[in-house]
């Protein structure tokens, strides 16, 4: 009896942490490209994580490799301009693949497991700034944002929208001769409001399909990821 009381105790005492970490996952952007030779074990790591609920995968599928003899079906020039966006807003004197973005404000070479298991904790270990609730409602999302104390800054809210895995081969380029699953890839980005960053935020917006869903609050000029919300 005193171990079972000691077991409940434990679990007690975990039980704010793991609420959190589903309620406060950390984002990675993995910006990666079929035409890149450095990318399957990034893409390979991304699937791993994309598994855990405490972290939300995506996959932005760059265009810049195209060049080289192999399209990447995936890609979208707007994803580039992300990865751009984000190497202006923080100083990075340049862009590659596969490089991994936490939370909107730390880089690390995809394919480093430590040190993206690093990063990840890093950003899990900070005060949540905003509270984040998405559920679906008919034919619609439902989204509600909260700040949490004072000076929480203004923001966008992003929804995005990924496949979960889709298989590719690959005929020319680097990875000519290999067929490759990919997953978390993300097909549609869009910022579909502002917020003020002041009092509580919500919003309904008419969704479509069984695609994963991700909505993000994040600052804007590619700034921090404030808070994120999926629905598998």
């Amino acid at each position: 009896m005193r171990i079972l009381i000691q077991c409940l105790a434990v679990l007690c005492m975990l039980a704010p942490a793991l609420a959190r970490a589903e309620q406060v996952p950390v984002v990675v952007e993995l910006f990666t490209s079929q035409g890149c030779s450095s990318c399957p074990p990034a893409d390979a790591l991304l699937a791993e994580l994309g598994e855990r609920d405490d972290v939300i995968a995506l996959a932005l599928h760059v265009d810049y490799w195209d060049y080289i003899g192999w399209k990447d079906v995936f890609a979208q020039s707007k994803f580039t301009k992300r990865q751009k966006g984000y190497a202006q807003a923080a100083g990075w004197r340049t862009i590659y693949t596969p490089q991994a973005v936490i939370n909107g404000s730390e880089d690390v070479v995809g394919s480093k497991p430590m040190k993206l298991a690093d990063a990840i904790a890093r950003h899990k270990a900070q005060p949540q700034r905003v509270k984040l609730d998405i559920r679906r409602d008919g034919g619609g999302l439902s989204i509600r944002a909260e700040g949490l104390g004072a000076g929480v800054p203004a923001a966008e809210v992003h929804l995005v929208r990924y496949e979960p895995a889709a298989p590719v081969r690959i005929l020319r380029g680097e990875n000519a001769g290999h067929t490759l699953t990919y997953t978390h890839i993300v097909q549609d980005w869009s910022v579909i409001d502002r917020w003020n960053g002041r009092g509580v935020y919500q919003k309904r917006v008419a969704v479509s399909g069984t695609a994963p869903i991700v909505v993000l609050v994040q600052e804007p000029r590619q700034g921090s990821i404030l808070a994120a919300a999926r629905l598998r």
